[in-house]
């Protein structure tokens, strides 16, 4: 009886732990999943403030591009392969090397 009350505490700290450090990784902005689940396509370009680039990593194989719009502050998921996002990211780049 007593032995089954300890490993249920020691369950409970456990679990608690895991929950909390879970927690505090995303507080800390560390994403554990991809972010985008579908991806816009068609032509934004005009409303568009500003562009985050994420590269793929260990917890999202696919780069992801988040585009926040200016009107509203909506983030929205750009689709890596339409050719207006490719120069939308092609003219990012250049502009940051010079």
């Amino acid at each position: 009886m007593m032995s089954k009350v300890i490993l249920s505490a020691l369950v409970v700290l456990l679990v608690s732990v895991a929950i909390s450090e879970g927690m505090t990784l995303r507080s800390l902005g560390v994403e554990l999943h991809c972010r985008c689940i579908q991806t816009e396509s068609k032509p934004i370009g005009r409303h568009i403030d500003k562009v985050e680039l994420i590269p793929a990593n260990s917890h999202c194989e696919e780069t992801e591009i988040i585009a926040t719009l200016k009107r509203t502050g909506q983030e929205v998921c750009l689709d890596p392969e339409a050719p207006w996002v490719k120069r939308v990211i092609e003219r990012i780049l250049n502009n940051k090397r010079r």
